[in-house]
């Protein structure tokens, strides 16, 4: 096992990182903080690992585990779903002294924050991701939240978990396309600022796409490490942690547009990078044979979709992507390149090249 820190003072948390931790009772037991609990999960999850969770929270000091089983998908991330589950803890009577348990994938981390950040004004969670886009990138940082119908995790708040608990074994049972999904969030950690590390997810793309252990274990370990560094200096995406959100732009739109749940959000993150790169070259500050490499990559070694929905128009681009959270006085703002590993924030792009790549579709980074 691995262990890396978010250091944030008072709210630094442990990630861990290995084969079989859901049976460890210790470590579950040092991250539980108390003896009441409740494990939020989906209805694919559940079967597979609800059981074995319980067990062991059985064997160690938790007195009291109650589940709570959602449904699965992005499209019930609605304050909906909030509601139902304060119902449940109401019910239950959990009090401040509770820990709330995220046994999922991004949407059921994302909403298990949610509703520890507000219920009774904020109580102890733990993430046990079960997906590797969640086990690199969401359940990492706090940030947590639900969809409205006109945009992608507009309604949250930043929470911090108490422990990231990271069983690299439960990937096994992913099915093809959300370990594909998955990567797009591990090859963006390149794309932003290791072109090193860029390069050697091409190289071992077959043996990741495998899930071979060695492999993975170096990957998530870097990605994790990567994001704890950088929430660790922006915790509240006030400067450099703005650029983990390359592809975001285009990607969030796609989602909305689209439908919540007819695209996963790895595969919106994918085609996303490749409008970025796109946009960079049209803009000058990428050159081609970059531009072409990443599709190359995103497309041909890991199996990933990079052409958007050809129905949703120019238009409905721009409006979804100046209401997204990330713009700023309704003037949308990309994370695109100046080559791979070199991320930069840019507002104000010219809007007819913007246009050019919004229209590309098949021929994005011919």
């Amino acid at each position: 096992m691995q262990t890396l820190n978010v250091a944030l003072e008072e709210r630094s948390y442990p990630i861990h990182i290995g084969q079989d931790l859901l049976a460890d009772g210790a470590l579950l037991s040092r991250a539980l903080g108390g003896s009441r609990a409740a494990v939020i999960t989906n209805d694919v999850v559940a079967p597979l690992y609800l059981e074995r969770l319980l067990e062991t929270l059985g064997s160690c000091s938790a007195d009291s585990v109650t589940p709570i089983i959602l449904p699965d998908g992005e499209q019930h991330k609605t304050l909906g779903t909030i509601s139902h589950i304060y119902d449940q803890l109401m019910a239950g009577r959990f009090d401040r002294k509770s820990t709330l348990i995220a046994l999922g994938g991004g949407v059921i981390g994302d909403i298990t924050g949610f509703v520890a950040a507000t219920w009774l004004r904020g109580v102890r969670f733990i993430q046990i991701p079960t997906t590797l886009l969640a086990q690199v990138d969401s359940s990492v940082g706090g940030k947590t939240g639900v969809n409205h119908p006109h945009g992608k995790n507009m309604i949250g708040a930043f929470h911090q978990p108490a422990g990231v608990i990271a069983d690299m074994s439960v990937l096994k049972t992913l099915p093809e396309r959300e370990v594909k999904a998955g990567f797009a969030e591990v090859l963006k950690y390149g794309l932003i600022d290791d072109a090193g590390f860029f390069d050697w997810l091409a190289d071992h793309a077959a043996g990741l796409l495998a899930l071979e252990p060695e492999l993975l274990a170096r990957a998530v370990a870097r990605c994790c490490r990567a994001k704890a560094d950088i929430v660790a200096r922006d915790e509240r995406e006030s400067g450099v942690r703005a650029l983990l959100n390359l592809g975001h732009t285009f990607g969030h739109a796609i989602e909305t547009a689209a439908g919540y749940g007819a695209w996963l959000h790895g595969e919106a993150v994918a085609a996303g990078m490749v409008m970025a790169a796109d946009l960079s070259r049209r803009l000058g500050w990428l050159e081609d044979s970059a531009a072409r490499r990443i599709r190359q990559v995103l497309e041909k070694d890991f199996g990933m979709p990079v052409i958007p929905p050809a129905d949703i128009s120019t238009d409905s681009y721009l409006e979804l992507m100046s209401s997204d959270k990330k713009a700023e006085r309704g003037r949308i703002r990309f994370v695109l390149l100046r080559g791979i590993g070199q991320a930069q924030l840019a507002d104000g792009v010219d809007p007819g090249l913007l246009a050019q790549t919004l229209t590309a579709q098949a021929q994005l980074c011919p």
